[in-house]
């Protein structure tokens, strides 16, 4: 009797054994190599608890390009106050994570509090007090972000539905210098005076602001998206005529294109959308200072369109500045080498880039027959195939078929250069879907 009782314990052992074994393989095995942080399920008015281990993709579900320092904040930065920044979802998502830059701030950025929840709703700082969660930073509910750098936070347990408005709010005790910033978000979002981070009604946050505040992208673990499109240009690009709150960005609009294609059973690639425009941003110029504002495409163009996760496809419409913005007549040659330069680029991370024709500006104060030359040569090279994997002629689309020069009276925001709604919408709506088949990061 005592030897089968032995028998029966080791079996028993060795049953334990092969189970966590299996436990473990199957950890690893959901594991995709994607950086993930610390999954965490932090809700401050709720206690905290450790989240089950989510299943899924990590792709990029909003973004912000950092384009200089706030004028007004060169010396306290916005210290003792909360940025409550309203951002919309391009795809949605089971665990969030976060980055926030100090790229141009001239003192380390201490984060004392941040948290991140879902809108309420009706455009207000208010949050559904549910989904509110304190975000942490290698395990820690505060950080120090060096001058010049960025940080990504710990993934954070969070339900969020695509074609939402999330709010992510940050709080900064001390004065840091000038806060990194992108000026024209189309988006309202609010400031409270003092540690209003997990406040979920939006009271406190009386100010309102135009702008994101350090915040520069959004991740999330999606069932929803396989990977990554990256839209990277100037302020057609950024929207800035697209109405306040909408979501009428162009990037916006084609990321509901996708979704709605799939909902509807076409074989289109599942890939979320983030945009990556800069206003007034040039192929080859920097603006002032250093670090430079509006960073150059060719300087911005590794942190802003490589590094997101899991990106397929870049998408460029660049290069309109560089003849409306130079004194002197652009060349041509220089503007195609240049947009050739992105392509290797992206080309040596394994990714499909598709192109935009230039769009016509005539009527506009900085056009002269000698600029549409340029922009005609630039088309004309783009057009033969010798630049981008593949093109989206927004030229074509949108220009008026009686004035080619123009833009179509009811595709323009009335500045000549910049569309309408309307013609934002037309943008989305004639780039071909299928051009972003086959994208995708190669083995290198």
């Amino acid at each position: 009797m005592t030897r089968r009782h032995g028998y029966a314990v080791l079996s028993a052992l060795i049953a334990l054994v092969v189970a966590l074994s299996a436990a473990i393989y199957l950890t690893v095995a959901a594991d995709d190599g994607t950086p993930r942080g610390t999954l965490t399920d932090d809700r401050p008015h709720h206690g905290s608890s450790v989240a089950p281990a989510s299943t899924g993709t990590w792709v990029g579900a909003w973004s912000a390009s950092p384009v200089g320092g706030e004028p007004g904040t060169e010396t306290d930065g916005l210290a003792g106050r909360s940025v409550r920044n309203i951002v919309h979802t391009s795809t949605g998502g089971t665990s969030a994570r976060i980055t926030l830059s100090n790229l141009y701030g001239s003192e380390p950025l201490t984060i004392t509090h941040a948290t991140i929840a879902l809108s309420a709703g009706d455009g207000t700082a208010a949050a559904d007090p549910d989904s509110m969660r304190r975000l942490t930073f290698d395990g820690a509910t505060d950080v120090v972000i060096p001058t010049g750098e960025q940080i990504v936070s710990d993934a954070v347990r969070l339900t969020v539905p695509h074609d939402s408005d999330v709010l992510v709010t940050t709080y900064s005790p001390t004065p840091s210098g000038p806060v990194t910033y992108h000026p024209h978000a189309r988006q309202t979002s609010y400031v409270a005076d003092g540690d209003a981070t997990e406040d979920a009604t939006g009271t406190p946050y009386t100010q309102q602001t135009p702008h994101w505040r350090y915040l520069t992208a959004l991740d999330l673990l999606s069932n929803e998206a396989d990977g990554t499109v990256v839209v990277f240009g100037d302020s057609i690009t950024d929207g800035v005529t697209s109405t306040i709150g909408a979501n009428h960005r162009w990037p916006d609009i084609l990321a509901d294109r996708l979704r709605t294609a799939l909902e509807n059973g076409r074989q289109v690639p599942r890939y979320s959308v983030v945009n990556e425009g800069i206003s007034g941003n040039q192929v080859f110029t920097d603006g002032l200072g250093r670090p430079a504002e509006n960073q150059s495409g060719l300087g911005r163009f590794t942190r802003d369109a490589l590094t997101h996760p899991d990106v397929k496809a870049v998408v460029i419409d660049l290069g309109v500045n560089d003849i409306l913005r130079n004194p002197r007549l652009a060349d041509p040659d220089k503007i195609i080498t240049g947009l050739r330069t992105l392509v290797r680029e992206a080309h040596a991370h394994g990714l499909k880039v598709v192109g935009a024709t230039l769009m016509p500006y005539q009527g506009h104060r900085g056009w002269t027959p000698a600029r549409e030359a340029v922009r005609q040569q630039v088309n004309a090279e783009i057009r033969a195939g010798g630049v981008y994997d593949a093109v989206v002629d927004f030229d074509k689309a949108l220009r008026d078929p009686y004035a080619p020069r123009r833009l179509r009276p009811d595709y323009d925001s009335g500045d000549h250069l910049h569309p309408s709604d309307l013609g934002f919408a037309r943008m989305a709506a004639v780039f071909d879907l299928n051009t972003l088949q086959g994208a995708g990061q190669a083995e290198l």
